[in-house]
């Protein structure tokens, strides 16, 4: 039965390059999720899934690269919002709301002018995990290499950043370079996610790992392994529950969105781990 579940479903070749897609977005969401919650970053990640939709849409009804649209609407977002960062009058988390509002709504008439627009739309939104090629597999594969390279070789003066950005700029730090550098990495995974996961459900790779891993660990290393191992575990627990229930039992579950739920009940375990321990620790002090 466990072999049936956890091993047989990816003896297919799509489910087999499914599972490796989650597996490679795991490792890379586990790692830049980490100095996202660090430096509360959350609020970004969830802007930039929703404004990159305008990019995806844009490359998909012209039938360009779905990877170079949401990439060239990620940057424009982060320029943008390094422009109205400097408007004293505008407030940052209304710049972000206003960007997303009308990203999306710009994604959304773009779709329209197709037929069959609503089949389209609820692909880009929710994604294709199913349907992820070679090619994609290998885009992903560079983004995620990018992404953990540059956080590790930063790793030291980004997580100073995190707990002491007024000690880190008076040692010498380039703060500026490393906010934006750590805005790019979270750009390129939602660009790298957004196309297996559409883009509502992106920042649940990038978010709720680390949240859970958070609960559970003190130390930065910690958390980021442990959240690498939920966003795996999860990853893989809900592509073959999807599959087990669509193919043996009839039920019909949205293999994205089945991933996303596992995370979450990984979270919510994490969580209650993390309220025993303290339990058991609280008489000890």
């Amino acid at each position: 039965m466990l072999k049936r579940l956890l091993l047989d479903p990816f003896e297919a070749a799509f489910m087999a390059r499914a599972l490796l897609e989650v597996l490679l977005l795991g490792v890379v969401g586990g790692v830049v999720g980490v100095h996202v919650l660090l430096r509360r970053l959350a609020f970004l990640g969830e802007a930039l899934q929703h404004t990159v939709f305008p990019g995806i849409a844009i490359a998909f009804v012209t039938g360009q690269s779905l990877l170079l649209g949401a990439l060239v609407a990620a940057l424009v977002t982060i320029v943008l919002l390094l422009v109205l960062a400097r408007r004293p009058r505008v407030d940052p988390d209304a710049a972000l709301a206003v960007l997303i509002a009308g990203a999306f709504a710009l994604g959304v008439v773009v779709v329209s002018h197709r037929r069959g627009f609503q089949h389209d739309l609820t692909a880009l939104l929710f994604g294709r995990i199913l349907a992820v090629d070679t090619r994609q597999l290998i885009e992903t594969a560079l983004v995620a290499l990018v992404c953990v390279t540059v956080v590790v070789a930063l790793h030291k003066e980004l997580v100073l950043l995190a707990f002491d950005p007024a000690g880190a700029s008076s040692l010498g730090y380039r703060t500026g370079w490393l906010d934006l550098a750590l805005n790019v990495v979270v750009a390129l995974v939602v660009v790298a996610a957004v196309r297996a996961l559409g883009t509502v459900l992106v920042i649940a790779f990038l978010v709720t790992p680390a949240a859970g891993a958070r609960l559970v660990c003190r130390r930065v290393v910690s958390m980021m392994a442990v959240a690498v191992a939920v966003a795996l575990v999860c990853g893989w627990m809900g592509l073959a529950l999807s599959y087990e229930a669509s193919v043996h039992h009839g039920v019909r579950l949205a293999s994205g969105a089945t991933v996303v739920l596992t995370l979450t009940a990984g979270f919510a375990l994490l969580g209650a781990a993390g309220a025993v321990r303290a339990a058991v620790d609280r008489p000890r002090r």
